[in-house]
């Protein structure tokens, strides 16, 4: 099954008032390499919303096959310096099946 996860956070003011530069910096240093070590297990898309939404600024759409290396890449997201410097506060996280009801009824249809 492929799971499909919404996570809206918000980042801080603490962030913006970082210069454009440091913030390349920070992300290039701190957050791309997460994302890499698991980007061949969990596949992630970047969204800006804070012109639409006021509880949080961006989302992140991930998909994966695999839970356990999703949870993994969370922790280790929780253990960055994006986090222990309070620069993103999550507000969100759903997760769901896309169609899941089609690969149950496939799954179940010997049985009923």
């Amino acid at each position: 099954m492929e799971y499909t996860i919404l996570i809206r956070y918000r980042f801080d003011r603490s962030w913006l008032q970082l210069s454009r530069a440091a913030r390349q910096d920070f992300e290039e240093t701190h957050i791309q390499p997460l994302f890499a070590r698991y980007s061949d297990q969990v596949q992630a898309r970047f969204f800006d919303a804070e012109a639409f939404h006021v509880e949080f600024t961006d989302f992140m759409l991930l998909t994966t096959k695999d839970l356990q290396a999703y949870y993994f890449l969370m922790e280790e997201i929780r253990d960055s310096a994006l986090v222990a410097e309070g620069y993103i506060h999550f507000t969100d996280i759903s997760i769901g099946i896309e169609d899941g009801y089609k690969e149950f009824a496939a799954a179940t249809e010997k049985e009923h």
